[in-house]
Parts: C-alpha cells; structure tokens; sequence
C-alpha cells in the first residue's frame, strides 16, 4: 500500500477505536464509520470486510519496543513511555475499549486474546530481560513481573470504563512498576 493508502488505513483504525471505545463493539456499525471516517462505504470496504476485522486489527496493534531494544535504547526510556501509554489509557474513559473487549470475547474469539495477550507478556518479558541485562533493572523473575504488570494494568484498565480513577490511582500504577523494576526507585525506598 502506498502512503496515502496507509493513512486512509490508520484514520479508519483511530475513527473505529473511538467509536468501539464510545459504544462497545455490537453497536458499532460499517456505516458509522464511513461517517466518521468520510470513506464511501465501497472505500472503507477496500480496506476492511467488517467490524470484526477492523476491531481485531484495533487489538492487534502493539507498543513496538523490539527495534527500541536492537538500537540499544536504555530500558528505562522505553518502560517510561510504556508507563505514559498506560497511564493516559488508565484516566481516560474515552479510551478505554473494556466493554468492546468484552463483548468481542463472548463472541467466540478467545484464540485472538490468547495470542494479544501471549504477545503482551512476551513483549514485557523481553523489555524486562533487556533492562536486567543493561543493569538498569532488578526483577528475580521476568516472567512472574511481566505478568504482574500486564494483569494489573488489564484489571486498572477494565475498571476505568466503569468508575472514575483519581490521578493518584495511575500514579500508583506506574510507581508501583518503576518500584518493582528500576533499580535507583528500589533503593530510593530503602
């Protein structure tokens, strides 16, 4: 695809991840989305088939720290933007696509969240690795903090659709993280 291709692409993503954020994922409509986007509904069926396909890209797509780790970009750097991802996602509703999740999981697509999150834990996994290896972090075991990570965050981001978080709550979520990692925020404790 060229260049304006790709942007026609990632406009009909951005558009539907609004709208699946704003009313869940049975509600959201190909027509919708034609207005939101401004797409004639044979455009935006260039691109996509349906709402399934288009959401399960939306939950596909993934912080991309690989190329981030072979630059040798300091861990800490990466797990900070990491963190600010999730803490913007944490306090605002707006962005939360629990409820679309939710109802895309009880549609039968448990294979794709079995991958979305195998990926998730490896990608953390990796990060987590890289930054023992650099010296900038702690963890005892990758894994079982990759997991801790991943899963409270899934929990603070499935609960802020429902209820407001005061900003002390993603606070706590990354300084938690940075504790549980980041060398010089284990000793600042001490």
């Amino acid at each position: 695809m060229g260049s304006k291709s790709e942007r026609t692409k990632e406009r009909i993503l951005q558009e539907a991840c609004r709208l699946f954020a704003q009313k869940g994922f049975q509600a959201v409509t190909m027509t919708e989305i034609c207005e939101k986007t401004g797409l004639s509904r044979g455009g935006l069926y260039r691109y996509y088939a349906g709402t399934d396909q288009i959401f399960s890209e939306i939950l596909s797509q993934e912080y991309q720290i690989s190329d981030r780790i072979d630059k040798k970009e300091c861990a800490s750097a990466i797990l900070e933007d990491m963190l600010e991802e999730i803490r913007n996602e944490i306090m605002d509703k707006q962005l939360s696509l629990s409820l679309a999740i939710y109802e895309y999981a009880n549609l039968g697509n448990e294979e794709l969240f079995q991958k979305i999150n195998e990926n998730a834990k490896k990608r953390w996994t990796n990060l987590i690795r890289y930054g023992i290896e650099t010296g900038e972090f702690h963890a005892q075991d990758p894994q079982q903090a990759a997991e801790c990570i991943l899963y409270y965050y899934q929990g603070l981001r499935m609960w802020s659709r429902v209820i407001s978080f005061e900003e002390l709550t993603a606070e706590n979520y990354v300084k938690t993280i940075r504790q549980m990692l980041l060398k010089n925020e284990a000793n600042r404790i001490k």
